[in-house]
């Protein structure tokens, strides 16, 4: 059998699998170690599993459990909230102002806790009742919340990132530097949407009344701008050092973990249960991106053995024909197409063996490809008919809320998000400047 026969074989297996329902790192990991079986014969089941002790090496794992921790820590003890109120009180007199605050919201969600999931959650349960209480369109809300939420997975902390690092074995720091500006810039860019939105047909987005507004003391407004100004604090803590170079990569996610428990004792708001809850939720969603790392990888060493990569890669450019940009584009297309049935770590565990190396030998560089697989993984959640996000959205929402509403609100989203990845494609500096200026390359 060919190579490309073999690696045809192992794909399709691996997708019969996960469409009966088995689990990501199961499906993944027996596919691997029985392949290893039938090419290497006795002995070929120890390919895979080696990649364990690869795993147990790789010394920044360790900052996954403490910025998972972290997030978990600061949603927990409601520092959330504080955030919301004090957007809702410094950015409601303008049209759409609580919209855009919440953008913002999201985005200080997301440096606390690096995953879209918890992002959707407090927007969901915080900000939305708000703003439908306060005539909000439900339909440009709903958007805000999903567009928001997704910035989770490419602002850092960002933990999807960390899962890239390891698989595409490239540097953490040099990856969340890399999702810096992208990120702002996508928040940015959805800020300004709504802003002209709002400017056009103010009723979408009333601003807060006079009345509210005199309710307010420049006394209560500078509380509530010291209370939202913690999470930031506790942010510059932890990146400030890392980025200087006085602590490395773990060290500075053990002082994001200390800072944001000490930030709830100090609030008296460390109770017991918080920090239960906080603990077993970093403990399973730990074990799970292990596992799933450790079937990539174990995945990743029979493709590595097989040269399936080299195979692939002298089809699509010597037997098609096609440039290494036309293949990039075709890469990002498939990564839509699965989102619509597939979460980002899936998508990325199971196309890693192919794509990675993939793209290393068309001449891309991979910290810059890692921001073009998160804005894309950030559209395919957002993607109908089966977006992650629109059906998360959906179990959320409240009842005046119906899928089609959901449906209908992402595509002003997504359209923004298609810009913010041209972007990012056209002009890699978006990406690569930071990394590059604090790295001296």
């Amino acid at each position: 059998m060919s190579h490309d026969m073999i690696a045809l074989t192992m794909f399709s297996t691996m997708m019969l699998m996960l469409m009966t329902g088995q689990r990501v790192f199961g499906a993944i990991g027996f596919v691997a170690s029985v392949a290893g079986i039938l090419l290497w014969g006795v002995g070929g089941e120890a390919i895979p599993f080696s990649a364990a002790m690869k795993l147990m090496k790789w010394y920044p794992l360790l900052t996954l459990p403490m910025f998972v921790f972290m997030g978990y820590v600061m949603s927990e003890s409601r520092i959330a909230d504080d955030l919301y109120r004090m957007f809702h009180v410094w950015m409601g007199p303008v049209r759409g102002g609580l919209a855009i605050g919440t953008i913002a919201l999201m985005v200080l969600i997301s440096a606390m806790n690096g995953l879209s999931v918890a992002g959707m959650a407090i927007g969901a349960t915080i900000a939305l009742p708000e703003l439908l209480r306060r005539g909000y369109d439900k339909i440009m809300v709903t958007g805000v919340i999903q567009a928001g939420s997704s910035l989770g997975i490419l602002v850092p902390p960002s933990v999807v990132l960390v899962l890239y690092a390891m698989i595409a074995r490239q540097p953490v720091g040099q990856l969340w530097l890399a999702g810096v500006f992208p990120g702002l810039m996508m928040a940015g860019l959805f800020a300004l949407y709504i802003w002209l939105r709002c400017l056009v047909q103010p009723e979408l987005g009333p601003a807060m009344d006079r009345a509210e507004r005199e309710q307010y003391t420049m006394a209560e407004k500078l509380r509530l701008l010291r209370a939202g100004i913690l999470p930031i604090i506790i942010f510059l803590v932890m990146m400030v050092p890392f980025v200087k170079g006085w602590t490395s990569l773990v060290e500075s996610s053990a002082v994001g973990a200390l800072a944001s428990f000490t930030a709830a004792v100090l609030k008296g708001r460390m109770t017991r249960e918080v920090f239960e809850v906080s603990v077993r939720q970093t403990l399973g969603i730990s074990c799970m991106f292990m596992w799933i790392i450790l079937a990539a990888m174990a995945f990743g060493a029979i493709f590595d053995g097989l040269g399936a990569v080299k195979a692939i890669e002298n089809l699509f450019t010597e037997k098609l024909g096609l440039s290494p940009w036309v293949i990039l584009i075709l890469m990002q297309l498939s990564f839509l197409v699965m989102g619509t049935f597939l979460d980002d770590t899936a998508m990325l565990v199971i196309v890693a063996p192919l794509y990675v190396p993939l793209v290393g030998e068309l001449g891309f560089d991979l910290i810059w490809y890692g921001v073009l697989y998160t804005i894309t993984t950030q559209i395919a959640y957002m993607t109908p008919p089966f977006g992650y996000n629109l059906f998360l959205m959906r179990a959320m929402a409240p009842p005046q809320i119906s899928m089609r509403d959901i449906y209908r609100s992402i595509i002003p989203f997504v359209a923004v998000m298609i810009l913010a990845l041209a972007i990012v494609m056209a002009f890699p500096g978006v990406a690569m400047w930071l990394p590059n200026h604090i790295y001296g390359k």
